[in-house]
């Protein structure tokens, strides 16, 4: 009995302090809860003050890219902007595309009038070049030809009136201006050049050289290509003996010296990166420049022009990097083309079809700001007529293009005769322009 009631005295001990041990456990449960919430509030806490840190951290940075990229607009870097730290500046490169004389005589209007439609349509001269004009960043030609309206009579040669179609036309294959002060831009009075200006604007086409008035002519036109402003400028020798209207001198910028000085320091004025001047000048069907001319391109030089594009000659003369010196003993270079030649026209004396689509490119330095020209390529062209066809007779061709195509077999449309007059005719164009300029 007593080991029985011992034994039972032992189990009621061990009972007590099993339930002693469950009490003390069940007791702590809300205090490991609470501890867990703590932790994990900690935690989350903790994270949230590297998220912001981190997202402080990170507006400051942007904060100084943007204050950067806002200095690299402007045209100084800031004085609180260390030696030798300037902010990352990118350079600019642009290409640019010039064409020679585009006039149309009357045997190439009518070659373009269309009998089931009744209009005149000119877009197949340009399909084998059309390439050459879409892709630069900017096309510039010579307008030689007026506008003035279906009302007058179209005619060529010797007071020229288009199809006024044919502006549209020069749009659509990639001209995006056109200089107008030329010996033929008042064959139809000062009406026609209204109309021309008129017409122009609306297909788009940016021009300069004739005016409208006084205000239009004192307005320098200025392109920006890319960030990079170009001013345009036109002048001409005469206007054929065709007389400018008594009170409208504003009309038609002629290259006396006074009016030439008096439209740069307009432009000057614009603070663009390139003063570009097209020339109506020189003798015709010479192909190389006269003295009258180098001393003219020196005096546009000496005052501000960086390059020069010359027509009126109906052929091809020569293109060079030219230097002047100027009253402060520095030296200035810009780049001269003397002629073109004709780019679209219907004549036939000698070299009177070559011409060239001249291809320029410059940068601007991100660092300086300062315009850099860096190469002057062309490619050859020539204006084919095909007599054996009634109607599309005209196509302006790429001659390097032509001759590839004939010796692969792969278009032999243009003939054996032509084939080797283009081959003679390229290599005139290589002789008269020169090489190719690169720096």
């Amino acid at each position: 009995m007593p080991n029985s009631r011992n034994n039972k005295n032992r189990k009621n001990v061990r009972k007590k302090r099993n339930r002693r041990q469950t009490n003390k456990i069940t007791l702590n449960y809300p205090r490991v809860f609470l501890a867990i919430f703590i932790l994990l509030l900690s935690i989350v806490f903790i994270s949230f003050a590297i998220n912001k840190l981190k997202y402080n951290n990170s507006k400051s940075s942007k904060d100084e890219d943007i204050s950067i990229s806002s200095d690299a607009n402007s045209d100084s870097l800031s004085n609180d902007v260390p030696e030798g730290n300037s902010p990352n500046k990118q350079d600019t490169t642009i290409t640019m595309a010039f064409t020679g004389d585009i006039m149309c005589h009357n045997t190439m209007f009518k070659d373009a009038y269309k009998v089931d439609t009744k209009e005149y349509d000119f877009s197949y001269f340009f399909d084998d070049i059309k390439y050459h004009l879409q892709t630069p960043d900017i096309t510039v030609g010579n307008l030689e030809t007026t506008f003035a309206g279906s009302k007058i009579g179209y005619s060529g040669y010797p007071t020229f009136n288009t199809p006024e179609t044919l502006a549209k036309t020069l749009k659509n294959v990639g001209f995006d201006v056109v200089s107008t002060a030329n010996n033929h831009c008042i064959d139809k009075g000062y009406s026609g050049i209204e109309s021309t200006i008129n017409y122009l604007d609306e297909a788009d086409i940016a021009h300069t050289g004739t005016y409208k008035s006084k205000e239009s002519q004192d307005t320098i036109l200025v392109k920006n290509v890319k960030g990079i402003n170009i001013a345009f400028l036109s002048f001409t020798y005469g206007t054929n003996g065709i007389k400018i209207p008594d009170g409208k001198e504003y009309c038609v910028n002629l290259n006396d010296q006074e009016t030439i000085l008096s439209q740069l320091e307009l432009a000057k004025q614009t603070n663009s990166d390139l003063i570009c001047v097209c020339m109506h000048w020189g003798v015709e069907y010479q192909t190389k420049p006269n003295n009258e001319q180098k001393q003219l391109a020196d005096f546009l030089i000496k005052n501000g022009v960086d390059l020069i594009i010359g027509n009126h000659p109906h052929v091809p003369q020569n293109m060079e990097l030219r230097k002047v010196n100027l009253e402060d003993g520095t030296e200035k270079e810009a780049f001269v083309i003397y002629s073109l030649g004709n780019f679209m026209a219907d004549q036939n004396k000698a070299y009177t079809r070559d011409s060239l689509i001249l291809n320029l490119k410059y940068t601007k330095s991100g660092e300086t700001g300062k315009m850099i020209f860096n190469c002057a390529t062309y490619t050859p062209t020539y204006v084919y007529k095909n007599t054996s066809v009634s109607s599309r007779k005209f196509k302006i061709l790429d001659m390097s293009n032509s001759i590839e195509k004939y010796k692969s077999g792969y278009d032999k449309s243009i003939g054996e005769k032509m084939f080797n007059t283009l081959n003679s005719e390229i290599e005139n164009v290589r002789k008269i322009v020169g090489n190719e300029i690169y720096k």
